[in-house]
């Protein structure tokens, strides 16, 4: 079909044709995945948004599209205002809305395996006062006009060696059974694709920019497993490597393998996990427990020789960043770069490492006004050059074997205004707060996010997205559950207390819509942070991305005294870090770039 508008009419007339008056449409696959394989990109097809987090709902009249804060202006930019309505998420809720505008007495179609089971209790409650049904679908009537769609991917598992994880797969999944010991349970289903790839010690190439493979696993109390994965992906080396203890099943026979356990204890996360496990369990006879997936945890704390891999990425994506920011002083003010050739450039320079397998996410190059959207994507219609007299954003990251990296730098193109100046220099305050913060053990992210945030509250500025994600270890480069985020966001997650060990992004930014953005990121580990006479255990961040700060675009007369002491102590880090990566002019660059202030 050629247009949105031409697969937007298709779908009403198959949703007609199965007897729906409606269809929800997450941005999600059967894991709960934040990223998905291009199988799973039906909101992608239908309404052509390119962003990575929102939902639709179609009815026979009407169509909106649901985004939080970070897509404010690229929904708007990419979906089309005639055909769909733009609401913004928490504010408005899918459940809410469906509840005003379903007719009454609509059959409103869902997908059992791209939601969760609380999603459809609150939607199908919010329906009933319409008079209105949530109706579940077995075919997905997307896949049923999408023609051309791709299929699922067929690359092969890979072995995550111990000189990485720093545990075998077969301790990880004794861990499990004990837990589900302790907790009178028989099994647990594990649907995330992320927390099989880290209890298992694979890793995938079935999604993009994030190191998966499509399956789904039970482990069971005595510390054996059942995997369920394509078996055209599954080689000799895997085989050995999962040994006796992981029986090996077709993913297509997850959903029949449910009905054995009848009589059985089960336990199954509600945040994780669709509502068909769920239902299948349910209908099996099992008896099933409500409990976070017993990985989560243990996932986001890191070990030693994760941690010590993951300094190893950061300092060497480092001094790819120094690289690359020296080639755009340089090359940028003779007008020749524009957003994709900068962000190609640099993915060439991150793969001259033998380590990297792929970028943590698509990068995120935004010149002038493109940098004021959070998570623009430079494509050949919205391809800006770097012009005199703008900022230049870009967020990138890689996936080494040894770990993940995310880091976001703000340029100036030529010469900065006095506003820009300002409002870089309010956030770098915000992100130095962050970074030297100390906190009792216990404290959430939420708790610390309005930090990050009070340099711009006192200008009468704030940011539209959290102040910090959580890392994996070579895995998502969104990592839950711990996040630095106000409560109540649309990016969940602000409410886990922080732990020694767990990875953190430290980013707050600025955007003057169709102007410019503003973001300083670096990844921060949480470390025991002892102070004299403390009555609790307390807490800190030690930093772990060592890549130059702009100083010209630092208003220094706004820093304290300990303000610039810490950029200036950075900048020796950096320095000490990276410069023995760097020869010649790389190495002189980085040398003024990290000079006092």
């Amino acid at each position: 079909m050629s247009t949105y508008a031409d697969r937007l009419k298709a779908l009403r007339d198959q949703l007609k044709a199965d007897r729906l008056d409606g269809f929800v449409v997450p941005l999600t696959d059967e894991h709960m995945s934040e990223y998905v394989g291009s199988y799973a990109q039906r909101l992608a097809w239908l309404t052509g948004f390119k962003g990575s987090a929102g939902s639709a709902v179609v009815l026979p009249e009407e169509a909106a599209i649901f985004t939080d804060g970070r897509y404010t202006l690229q929904v708007r930019s990419q979906v089309d205002g005639a055909n769909w309505s733009y609401e913004s998420v928490p504010e408005t809720s899918i459940a809410d809305w469906l509840s005003e505008h379903s007719p009454e007495g609509a059959r409103i179609g869902y997908d059992p395996w791209l939601h969760t089971r609380d999603w459809v209790k609150k939607a199908k409650e919010s329906l009933a006062e319409r008079g209105a049904e949530l109706v579940p679908v077995k075919t997905n009537p997307i896949d049923r006009v999408w023609s051309d769609k791709p299929a699922a991917s067929k690359a092969k598992l890979a072995v995550q060696k111990d000189e990485y994880t720093g545990r075998s797969g077969a301790e990880k999944r004794q861990e499990i059974g004990d837990w589900l010991g302790q907790n009178k349970a028989d099994a647990a289903v594990l649907s995330a694709l992320d927390s099989i790839a880290w209890a298992f010690n694979v890793r995938g190439e079935d999604v993009s920019r994030t190191p998966v493979a499509l399956a789904y696993a039970i482990v069971n109390a005595d510390g054996t497993a059942d995997l369920f994965v394509a078996g055209e992906k599954i080689d000799a080396d895997i085989r050995q490597h999962l040994g006796n203890g992981v029986r090996l099943h077709e993913r297509d026979d997850f959903e029949g393998a449910l009905t054995e356990y009848k009589g059985k204890t089960v336990i199954v996360d509600p945040e994780r996990a669709v509502a068909a496990i769920f239902e299948g369990l349910e209908k099996a006879g099992a008896k099933i427990i409500a409990l976070r997936d017993p990985t989560i945890l243990p996932k986001a704390v890191k070990n030693p020789v994760e941690i010590a891999g993951q300094k190893a990425a950061q300092a060497r994506d480092g001094a790819v960043i120094s690289r690359f920011l020296r080639w755009i002083d340089e090359e940028a003010p003779k007008g020749d770069v524009d957003e994709l050739k900068a962000s190609d450039h640099l993915e060439a320079l991150r793969r001259e490492s033998p380590l990297l397998r792929d970028l943590s996410f698509d990068s995120i190059s935004g010149a002038g006004p493109n940098g004021a959207i959070v998570h623009y994507k430079s494509s050949d219609e919205t391809n800006r050059k770097l012009e005199q007299g703008s900022l230049y954003l870009i967020d990138s990251g890689g996936q080494y074997l040894d770990g993940t990296t995310d880091i976001t730098r703000t340029v100036p193109i030529g010469e900065p205004t006095a506003e820009m100046r300002d409002r870089f220099t309010r956030v770098l305050q915000g992100h130095i707060a962050i970074a030297t913060a100390i906190f009792p053990k216990g404290v959430r992210g939420s708790q610390l996010d309005s930090f990050a945030r009070r340099p711009l509250w006192e200008a009468g500025l704030d940011y539209a997205h959290g102040t910090g994600h959580g890392v994996g270890s070579f895995l998502s480069v969104h990592e839950g559950p711990q996040r630095i985020a106000p409560v109540g966001s649309s990016q969940a997650g602000g409410d886990e207390p922080l732990v020694a060990g767990m990875i953190l992004s430290n980013e707050p930014g600025y955007y003057k819509a169709h102007e410019y953005g503003i973001r300083i990121e670096n990844l921060v580990l949480v470390v025991e942070r002892p102070v004299d006479g403390a009555e609790k255990e307390t807490l800190g961040f030690e930093t772990l991305t060592f890549a130059p700060i702009d100083r010209r675009l630092v208003e220094v007369a706004m820093l304290s005294p300990a303000e610039r002491k810490w950029l200036d102590d950075y900048h020796a880090q950096v320095l000490a870090k990276i410069a023995p990566q760097l020869a010649g002019a790389d190495k002189t660059w980085l040398e003024e770039a990290c000079a006092p202030l």
